[in-house]
């Protein structure tokens, strides 16, 4: 038998009003100074897909609505809960205060390879993804529990925000 695509309708997918119910898993991502939109939408649709329990925007990173945004996320920003908070150290401490594990995904000093990272059990995670070119910015590194990096093993030095999203959030649910 020769495999197809699946239809839409076959897919089952929730409802805009079922996701909203359904039960999240403990992890958020926090956007900081994301300069793209379009990465912006990208990293909706991947926590809708993942079902992150919410999306933090800090900084600069745009915000909903906006037609960029809309045009990646498919529909994305009406699902997935989202705040904005204009300052990343005070959200990181707000976060740790309530018990999360913060982890910054970035290149520095004494990171934890992704294949190495092991979520504990019963923890929610908060996941920091930073600028385009400047990457996360160094006070959360330093606030941050752990820095968590991707490997990589081409010529590049960075991976583009909406990739390392997935990345993180496909590793996160695969371990726990």
């Amino acid at each position: 038998m020769q495999p197809r695509k699946l239809s839409l309708d076959e897919l089952n997918r929730l409802s805009v009003d079922a996701f909203k119910e359904s039960e999240k898993f403990p992890y958020c991502l926090i956007l900081d100074d994301i300069r793209s939109l379009n990465n912006v939408g990208s990293v909706f649709r991947t926590a809708d897909a993942f079902r992150a329990s919410k999306l933090f925007l800090c900084g600069i990173t745009g915000q909903p609505p906006h037609r960029d945004i809309t045009k990646t996320a498919l529909g994305a920003t009406e699902s997935v809960d989202w705040e904005y908070v204009s300052d990343v150290t005070s959200l990181v401490n707000q976060l740790q205060s309530e018990g999360w594990i913060v982890a910054a995904i970035e290149q520095a000093e004494g990171s934890t390879s992704l294949s190495d990272f092991k979520p504990e059990p019963n923890k929610s995670y908060a996941f920091v993804l930073g600028n385009e070119v400047t990457g996360v910015c160094d006070a959360v590194i330093q606030q941050a529990d752990l820095v968590v990096e991707i490997p990589q093993f081409g010529t590049k030095h960075s991976l583009n925000i909406s990739v390392t999203a997935g990345i993180v959030c496909w590793d996160f649910l695969q371990k726990r």
